[in-house]
């Protein structure tokens, strides 16, 4: 793994936001100004760890299910069976991102962004284009797009009524409404019918037996860019699990359990010798395992709220909203530094099948909203 210093293409803003990249800032989040190199046996070696986490991760889910661990995981009970229900139906998933740490040939699974990962849209498409003007001899792990067509195209026949799938997410974010309308498109190119509406626009009869749109259209199927644990506490989350026959939610309810830090603690007791499992537990940090680790949310997002310890001493933390349900402790995997720079590797599932990567670099050691999504090549 080799970092390169390199000059943008000529009008890279234009072209980027003709791939509907809008949220780029400038150079602050995406840039051209680098990229990452791998020897095809590094890509093997990230495309094997990717199917063999997300094995195990599976596994936490069943074990999850058969203890009935909601308490662990901060899940109100209320929801246990509508997750049991959608993991025993093998309810429609789309995507998931593993973030990886990726240091002098060991790999190791910080966490898994399950329900609601972002990045997909400069994962998938704009580091494609990049790559075609940059080295178009070259390859990249990224088959993102190709795969997601061809599994909304075996998504179809799992849609309920019509068939029609509407997309969602809350109002005022550019990035989480562009990543929502990628998946859309990609959806419309599988010969899905598509529609768009805010969550905030959901709404439900007076009964409360059925989602419709504010215009009064049912929803049948509902793609939501909105995690479950927020979703759980709003005003419709009661009556998510006696609705389930009248609307499909994806991505699906037992995803509240992949998403959840807590998954970090249970694959660390159930796969502890794993070489991609990182010590992690509940509660506080067992000092017998070490001196560093990094003190996590159970719920929280774009690294909000991380607290990363060395010898009792606090070396670096991040601000944030999240903390409310408690922490998970994991050890401390430290990022590979490239002339001040530290990236975290994304890791992509479609359906279930290993997809690509996407490269975050940060100049701190926590991995954040304002870190940089870097393109990279291989071969």
């Amino acid at each position: 793994m080799k970092r390169h210093t390199i000059s943008p293409r000529p009008d890279w803003e234009e072209k980027i936001k003709a791939h509907g990249f809008l949220f780029y800032k400038n150079e602050s989040y995406y840039t051209e100004t680098a990229c990452y190199e791998f020897s095809s046996e590094e890509i093997d070696a990230l495309d094997t760890a990717t199917a063999e986490c997300f094995d195990m991760c599976l596994k936490v889910v069943q074990h999850v299910i058969d203890h009935n661990l909601w308490d662990e995981f901060h899940i109100p009970k209320q929801y246990a069976d509508l997750i049991k229900w959608s993991w025993d139906n093998d309810m429609p998933s789309i995507y998931g991102r593993m973030d990886m740490v990726y240091n002098n040939g060991s790999i190791k699974m910080l966490e898994f962004n399950a329900d609601t990962p972002t990045s997909l849209l400069e994962a998938s498409v704009v580091q494609w284009y990049w790559l075609q003007e940059y080295k178009h001899d070259a390859d990249q792990f990224n088959s993102i797009h190709e795969k997601l067509v061809a599994h909304f195209k075996t998504l179809k026949q799992d849609l309920y009524g019509s068939g029609k799938l509407h997309f969602s997410c809350i109002n005022g974010n550019t990035e989480d409404y562009m990543t929502t309308k990628y998946l859309e498109d990609a959806a419309h190119q599988a010969g899905i019918t598509t529609d768009f509406l805010y969550i905030e626009d959901v709404q439900m009869d007076n009964a409360r037996t059925a989602f419709y749109t504010d215009e009064e259209q049912p929803i049948e199927n509902l793609f939501k860019l909105y995690p479950y644990e927020w979703m759980m506490h709003e005003m419709f989350g009661p009556f998510l699990p006696s609705t389930r026959e009248q609307t499909l939610w994806i991505e699906p309810a037992y995803k509240a359990i992949l998403s959840n830090k807590m998954l970090m603690v249970y694959l660390h007791k159930l796969f502890p010798d794993s070489p991609y499992i990182l010590p992690a537990f509940s509660g506080k940090w067992d000092a017998s395992v070490g001196s560093s680790y990094v003190k996590k949310p159970v719920f929280s997002r774009e690294g909000a709220n991380v607290e990363i310890v060395e010898k009792q001493m606090t070396i670096e933390h991040s601000g944030g909203d999240y903390g409310e349900e408690g922490y998970i402790y994991q050890q401390y995997a430290p990022l590979p530094y490239f002339d001040g720079n530290r990236p975290v590797i994304g890791s992509w599932l479609i359906g279930g099948q290993t997809a690509g990567i996407g490269i975050r670099e940060s100049d701190g050691l926590i991995t954040g909203n304002t870190s940089r999504f870097v393109p990279h090549f291989f071969g």
